[in-house]
Order: C-alpha cells, then structure tokens, then sequence
C-alpha cells in the first residue's frame, strides 16, 4: 500500500443544514495493529446522520471530534489491506481474521461517507453470498436496530399484536417483517397511500394513514379495545401521544427516532394510570460487545437468506451527491432505504 494514500470524501464542516457536507480530498493513514483498510462500494443512509450533521444529536466524545469531520457510520466493502494483528490473528475480544479481498461490511463506525477508510477489526464482520454490497450498507445498521428493538428492548412473543410507526420506513420495513417472523402481527402507520402499500409489501397485515385517519381509534379498532403491548415509534413528536394511548396496560412505548422532530418535555405522571414503560435505546449500546455484534447480524443474515427479509432499497445516490440525499430524506421523499455509491 503507498505510504501516502489519498480518498474521497463527504466531510461536515458545521452544524446545519445539508449545505455543510462538502465532497473533498482526503488523507487516509496505514492501518495499525487491530485494522482493517476497507474500500467502500456502498454507504447507508439514515436519520441519526441528520441529527448528528443538525446538532441534534451530539457528536461522539471519543475520541474527540474536530471539525471538519467525515459523516456516516455503516458501508460494505472489500479489504484491501490489514494491520499485523488483523492478518495473523483474532484480536484480543475475539474478532474473526480478515485478509484482503474479503468482503465486509460494519453499521457503528464514524466516518463511512468516504472511498477508503481504516475501521477497527472488531467492529467489522464478513458478509455472506447472500448479501451483496448495497444490501449490507442498506441493513447494517437498520437491521441491527430492528435486531434489538424486538429480541433485546422488548421480547417479541408470537400471537402478539404491535404497533409499528413509520413501517415504510428504512427501519420500518425491517422491523415489520421481523415482527413478522417472529409470529407477531403488525399494525403499520405511513404518511401516505403510497407508502402504505409498502408497509403491506413488507409484513404489516395492518395499515394506517396517521395524517388521515385517527391511529389511536383504529388501533383500538382492530385489537377490540385490548390496544397493543408495544409501540416501536422512530417518528419521534407527530405519533408520541398518540402511541401512548394505543398501549394496553403494562405496555412499553420504545421511542427510538425523531423523523417527525424532537418530543417536547411532558409529565412522567401520565405514565402511572396504565403502568406504561417508556425507552429511550441505542442501537451503539446494544452491539457495543462483539458477541452481541456476530447474535446481531447472524439473525439479520439469516433472516435475509431465508427471505423471511427482504432489504428494500428505494433511492440510490452518488456519494458526492451526500446532501441531497439528506434533503431528500428530510423532505419524506425516501421510502426503504438508501445508498450512497461511491
């Protein structure tokens, strides 16, 4: 590998709107002991990019983050070179050996929104044939989300019924076929008709329109009053109340996203007449141990393989086109998910 080698890359210079994403020339370091030098052929997408690029979200301390900075946090790709211990053994928390020409892919490193890039071995794992490159890019990350959100936060058990906001969604369509296959049966919220066909493509028996029709009604409606023991809400303040309402009594309402924007302050006393449970999960906290990273993507893999989820892509952009990506996902143009090719 040249001592000195050079990629392309979409660097945040701000916090703001998609005008601070500039396409530029950057270095790219050897690999050191423990990684991996990846060459991207797809990036992801997703709303925590948003948030982070606006300041929603803050961006990670560690290791300590200067402007500007490189976006994004999953892609797939090919190893092209290894650091020494990456080529001759796992490294010391049990990570596989990667040799160059594998195929990768990773969903909770910053920094993918380029070509080339060094990420640390352990946070890498092999993809199967099953899985093409935009694929994984695709459901890294979204499908690690779903992973958690029905096998961790809440324990899925079949002959339940749940609520799934934003089911046309990247996550959204993940998650319901998940639900699915695990013997659930979804009730889906979309914003539009369109979108609803999507959520009924894949896995939701039920679908509402949220802007159109009363959900908190018609999910009493179709549960005959019971409601539902869980809402997996990633629109954030346009569905919160509302999904409180839809909850039976012991429910648990996972805020998991803020599509919709941020929700506002409200009194935890509301909780106590239904015995609700709210959550606030991570996606980085759940595989932040590499067990729990392979339990993750083995599932999504195999789910993938046995079509029981099928990774929708609706929107593909050039990687230098990186912000209007991100205005289109804003504006509620996308459907599924979307990738960036470099």
């Amino acid at each position: 590998m040249p001592q000195e080698l050079r990629t392309m890359a979409v660097r945040m210079h701000g916090l703001g709107g998609p005008e601070v994403l500039r396409w530029e020339e950057v270095d790219v370091p050897e690999p050191e002991r423990g990684e991996v030098l990846v060459r991207h052929e797809a990036v992801g997408l997703n709303y925590a990019d948003t948030y982070h690029r606006s300041g929603l979200y803050p961006l990670p301390s560690l290791p300590a983050v200067t402007l500007p900075t490189i976006m994004g946090v999953e892609a797939a790709g090919v190893v092209e070179a290894v650091g020494p211990s990456a080529a001759r053994q796992p490294t010391p928390d049990g990570t596989a050996i990667f040799q160059p020409g594998d195929r990768v892919a990773y969903g909770d490193v910053r920094g993918a929104y380029c070509v080339r890039r060094v990420v640390p071995a352990n946070r890498l794992v092999h993809l199967p044939d099953c899985v093409d490159f935009e694929h994984a890019a695709a459901a890294m990350l979204k499908g690690m989300t779903s992973w958690y959100l029905c096998r961790r936060t809440y324990r899925l058990r079949a002959g339940e019924t749940v609520l799934v906001n934003g089911a046309a969604g990247g996550v959204g369509t993940i998650l319901s076929q998940w639900c699915k296959a695990l013997g659930g049966t979804v009730i889906g919220t979309v914003g539009s008709a369109e979108k609803g066909c999507i959520a009924r493509e894949h896995g939701c028996e039920h679908v509402i329109l949220y802007e159109e029709e009363d959900f908190v009604e018609r999910v009493h409606e179709i549960t005959g009053g019971k409601g539902v023991p869980v809402v997996f809400d990633g629109v954030g303040a346009a569905t919160f109340d509302g999904s409180l309402k839809c909850l039976s009594r012991f429910g648990m309402m996972i805020a998991y996203g803020n599509a919709s924007g941020v929700v506002a302050p409200f009194n935890i006393l509301r909780l106590t007449a239904k015995c609700l449970t709210l959550v606030r999960p991570s996606v980085m906290a759940h595989v932040q141990c590499r067990a729990d990273l392979e339990e993750a993507t083995a599932e999504l893999f195999g789910h993938i393989e046995a079509d029981r989820i099928r990774i929708t892509i609706g929107q593909r952009f050039p990687l230098a086109e990186a912000a209007e990506a991100h205005r289109a996902l804003e504006s509620r143009r996308t459907h599924g998910c979307t990738v960036l090719l470099p």
